[in-house]
C-alpha cells in the first residue's frame, strides 16, 4: 500500500471487526499467534533463530491484542472455515492490518510531503507519536512482568488474599503454570497434524486449557486457581466499549477467554504476564479507602527495586535509600530516592510510578505532555537541583536513619537517573522530544528507563566500570543516537561499545539488534539454552592484561584509576588487542632485567592517553619516574588529560594510578625535555570503521551495508 490508502482508521478498523467476526476466524488468529511468536531452534536458540520475530509482516503483540479485542466484542464462532478460507482470513488480516499501520502513519508522512520545511522536531505532535507509542514494541520481557509482580504486590497480599482469594505467589505460579502448559501442548499439537487431513488443521487446541490441568500442572487446590484464572478472564461478548483503535481493550487486563464449557483460550502469553504485572493495581485501585495505600506501596517498590539492583553492581557500601539534601541554612533541598557514590562519579537515581494514560494514547497534546511532565520531567528536575548540590564543595547530605552522610570523594560528574515502573510507550523518544535538561557543568546529560531496562542493564553490566562506562556514553552520545528502547541501544553496546565517531551525525538503530540480549537475558533467568553472554566487549578482554587491569580498578575506586578504568573500556578493539600485547612485553623484560619498561598510547582524537610503567621499584621511586614521564607525554602530545599506571612485574597487577588533567599551556623548560621524545603511536577510540561489504560486526552474518549501516 506504500501509504497510499485514503481511507480512515475507523474504516479500517470497521473491516478488521468484521473480519474477525467471521465464522472460524478464532483458528486463524490462532495460526497467527503462532506463527509470529514462537521460536523454533536447535540445541541452542541463536539471534538467526528470532529474524522472524523481527521481520516487517511480523504481527506484534499491540496487533493481535487488537484483533482478539474485537473477536471479544460478540460470541466467538469457532466452526472450523476450512483451510482456503483460513487462508484468505490471514492474508486479509495482514493487509487491513498493513492499511491501518499506513493511516496511523499518515500524519508523519504528510508532514515530510509538505513542500514547506518541517520542523526539526515531529514527534512533538501526540498525533504523530500515536503510532510510536502502538508499534514501538515492548519495553519488558516476559519473565520480568511474570517475576516483578511478586515484588510489586508483595506489600498488598493481604488485600489480595481477602478480596480475591489468592495471594501473589499464587497468582504467579498460575501464570507460569499456563504458559509451560501451553508450550508443551502447542508442541504436541503441531506435531499431530502430520496425521490429519490438512482441511481440519488448527492449532487452537494448543492454545487451550482447563483449571483442572493447570490445577494439577501447578499442585495447587482447584477452587484456588479456578479464581486465579477467572480473575483474568473476559466472555466473549462483553468487550463491545472497543470501539476504535485507542478505546480500552478489555482483552489488556483479561487476555483469557472464558468459554462457556468452562475452558479457555490464551492467544499471547506475553499478555498473560503483562496483565499479572498490571491488572492487580485497577483492582486495587477500584477500592477507594485502600488507594492510597496501594500508591504507596508502588512507589516503594519502584525505589527498592532500583536500590536492589544498584546495590547488585556497586556493592551496598556505595549506594545510599532515600538521602535528604540540604541548604546552607538547614533548609531541605530535596530528597536523592538512591544515591550512587564510586569514586568521582555519582548517580542520582529519581523514581517515579506515574504512567501513560489512555487519553494521551488517543493523541491528546495536552493529556501526552501532562503524563510526561508528571512521569519524567518533575523526576528530572528533582534529580538535576539534587545532582547540583552533590557537586558541589560540601554537600549536605543525610541518609535515611537522619544522620550526616559524608561523600568519600568530591564527584566531578553526576548521571542523573529517571527510573519509572512501567512500560511507558515510546519513553525514548518522548525524553528525546519533551525533556527539559538545561547543561550545568559536572551534569551528564539525564537517561531515562524503565525498572524493566535497569534490570537489563545491571544484569549484563555486572561491575561498577561496566555501568558507569555504558552511562557515560549514553550521556555523550545519547543525542545523536535513536532507538525505540533502552534494551536496543544496551545490545549495541555490548556487542560494539556505544562509541560513535565524528563522522555520524545520527545513527538509527533498528529493534533487531537486540537479538543478542534477548536470548542472552532469557537463558540467564529461563534457562534457555543459549550464549548467557553476548560475543562482544564483555568476553573479548575478560582475562587480558587490561581487562585485568579493569577488574582490579573496580576494587579501589579512587578518582584516578576510574578514569583510568572507563578510558580503557571506551578504547577501540585494536587498540586494546596492542596495549594487551604491549603490557605482556614489558612485564616480561621488567622480570628478566629488573629494570623499568614501558608502554604508551595517545588517542588521536581525544586529547587523551595512557604510559604504562612496569618496575620493581620503591613506591616513591616508581611514583616520581611515571609523574615525570606523564608529564612529557601530555605536553608532547599537547594533551588536556594523561593516564600513568603503574604494574607490579611479578603479576602484572595495579601497583597505582595517576591523572593529569589541566590544559595544555606553552612551557620553554618542557620544550627542551621532550625535544628527542617521539610522538607516541595513534590510536583509535570506539568502534573501528568497517568496510561496506565487510561481516558486520553485530553477528548477523549480512554485509554491513546490509545490516547496521542502514
Amino acid at each position: 500500500m506504500n501509504g497510499q490508502s485514503s481511507r480512515t482508521e475507523d474504516e479500517i478498523f470497521g473491516d478488521l471487526e468484521g473480519l474477525c467476526a467471521s465464522p472460524g476466524y478464532v483458528h486463524a488468529l490462532a495460526f497467527l499467534c503462532f506463527r509470529d511468536n514462537y521460536i523454533l531452534y536447535g540445541d541452542a536458540i541463536k539471534s538467526s533463530d528470532m529474524s522472524h520475530l523481527f521481520s516487517h509482516s511480523r504481527l506484534i503483540r499491540t496487533e493481535i491484542t487488537t484483533l482478539a479485542g474485537l473477536l471479544m466484542k460478540r460470541p466467538i464462532d469457532d466452526s472450523h472455515p476450512g483451510l482456503e478460507v483460513l487462508a484468505t482470513y490471514v492474508e486479509r488480516t495482514q493487509q487491513l492490518l498493513e492499511e491501518l499501520h499506513q493511516a496511523m502513519n499518515r500524519p508523519m508522512f504528510e508532514l515530510f510531503e509538505n513542500p514547506s520545511r518541517p520542523p526539526p522536531t515531529p514527534f512533538q505532535s501526540a498525533e504523530r507519536l500515536r503510532e510510536p507509542i502502538f508499534y514501538g514494541g515492548e519495553s519488558a520481557y516476559g519473565f520480568q512482568y511474570r517475576d516483578f509482580a511478586l515484588l510489586k504486590y508483595a506489600k498488598d497480599d493481604a488485600w489480595l488474599k481477602e478480596h480475591k482469594g489468592f495471594s501473589i505467589a499464587d497468582a504467579h505460579r498460575i501464570v507460569g503454570t499456563v504458559a509451560r502448559l501451553l508450550d508443551r501442548k502447542l508442541l504436541a499439537i503441531r506435531n499431530s497434524l502430520i496425521d490429519k487431513p490438512p482441511q481440519v488443521w488448527t492449532l487452537l487446541p494448543g492454545i487451550s486449557f482447563t483449571a483442572e490441568e493447570v490445577s494439577k500442572e501447578a499442585g495447587l487446590e482447584l477452587a484456588k486457581a479456578h479464581r486465579v484464572l477467572e480473575a483474568f478472564a473476559l466472555t466473549p461478548g462483553n468487550n463491545s466499549s472497543f470501539t476504535s483503535l485507542h478505546e480500552y481493550n478489555l482483552v489488556s487486563g483479561t487476555p483469557l477467554v472464558r468459554w462457556a464449557h468452562g475452558g479457555y483460550t490464551l492467544f499471547h502469553q506475553y499478555g498473560l504476564f503483562e496483565a499479572l504485572y498490571e491488572s492487580p493495581f485497577y483492582w486495587l485501585n477500584a477500592d477507594k479507602p485502600y488507594t492510597p495505600v496501594a500508591l504507596q506501596h508502588r512507589g516503594a517498590f519502584t525505589e527498592s527495586f532500583s536500590l536492589d539492583r544498584l546495590i547488585k553492581v556497586f556493592g551496598s557500601e556505595h549506594v545510599h535509600a532515600n538521602v535528604d539534601v540540604w541548604r546552607a541554612k538547614g533548609e531541605k533541598l530535596g530528597e536523592i530516592d538512591v544515591l550512587v557514590t564510586f569514586g568521582n562519579r555519582a548517580i542520582v537515581l529519581q523514581a517515579k510510578s506515574k504512567r501513560l494514560t489512555l487519553e494521551a494514547r488517543k493523541g491528546n497534546d495536552l493529556q501526552i505532555k501532562a503524563d510526561f511532565k508528571a512521569a519524567v520531567q518533575d523526576a528530572y528536575n528533582q534529580a538535576r537541583e539534587c545532582a547540583v548540590a552533590v557537586l558541589g564543595q560540601n554537600p549536605q547530605l543525610t541518609s535515611a536513619d537522619g544522620r550526616p552522610l559524608k561523600l568519600k570523594q568530591r564527584s566531578s560528574l553526576v548521571y542523573p537517573v529517571c527510573v519509572v515502573a512501567d512500560h511507558y510507550p515510546a519513553l525514548s523518544i518522548q525524553a528525546r522530544e519533551f525533556l527539559q535538561a538545561p547543561e550545568a557543568a559536572g551534569l551528564a546529560p539525564p537517561m531515562v528507563a524503565d525498572v524493566f531496562a535497569l534490570d537489563a542493564m545491571t544484569e549484563m553490566l555486572e561491575s561498577p566500570l561496566r555501568l558507569l562506562s555504558y552511562l557515560d556514553l549514553r550521556a555523550r552520545f545519547g543525542h545523536r543516537l535513536l532507538a525505540m528502547h533502552e534494551h536496543t541501544l544496551l545490545s549495541f553496546h555490548i556487542k560494539r561499545n556505544l562509541w560513535l565517531n565524528d563522522e555520524f551525525d545520527l545513527v538509527v538503530l533498528e529493534d533487531d539488534i537486540a537479538a543478542d540480549l534477548d536470548i542472552a537475558m532469557t537463558a540467564r533467568r529461563e534457562g534457555l539454552p543459549g550464549a548467557k553472554t553476548p560475543d562482544g566487549i564483555l568476553t573479548r578482554i575478560k582475562d587480558t592484561p587490561v581487562g585485568n587491569v579493569i577488574a582490579q580498578i573496580e576494587k579501589m575506586p579512587d578518582p584516578a584509576t576510574v578514569d583510568l578504568g572507563l578510558f580503557l573500556l571506551q578504547l577501540s578493539e585494536e587498540t586494546v588487542v596492542e596495549l594487551n600485547e604491549g603490557i605482556r612485553s614489558i612485564q616480561s623484560l621488567s622480570i628478566q632485567d629488573g629494570k623499568n619498561h614501558d608502554v604508551t598510547i595517545g588517542l588521536a582524537k581525544s586529547s587523551t592517553g595512557l604510559t604504562v610503567h612496569c618496575n620493581a621499584y620503591s613506591m616513591l621511586g616508581a611514583e616520581i619516574g611515571l609523574r615525570a614521564h606523564c608529564e612529557r607525554r601530555k605536553y608532547r602530545h599537547k594533551a588536556r588529560e594523561w593516564f600513568g599506571l603503574a604494574l607490579r612485574p611479578s603479576d602484572g597487577s595495579v601497583w597505582f594510578g595517576l591523572q593529569l588533567s589541566g590544559p595544555w599551556i606553552e612551557d620553554a623548560r618542557m620544550e627542551g625535555l621532550v625535544k628527542k621524545l617521539p610522538m607516541a603511536p595513534q590510536r583509535s577510540q570506539g568502534a573501528k570503521k568497517v568496510a561496506r561489504n565487510a561481516r558486520c560486526p553485530c553477528g548477523s552474518g549480512r554485509k554491513y551495508k546490509n545490516c547496521c549501516a542502514r
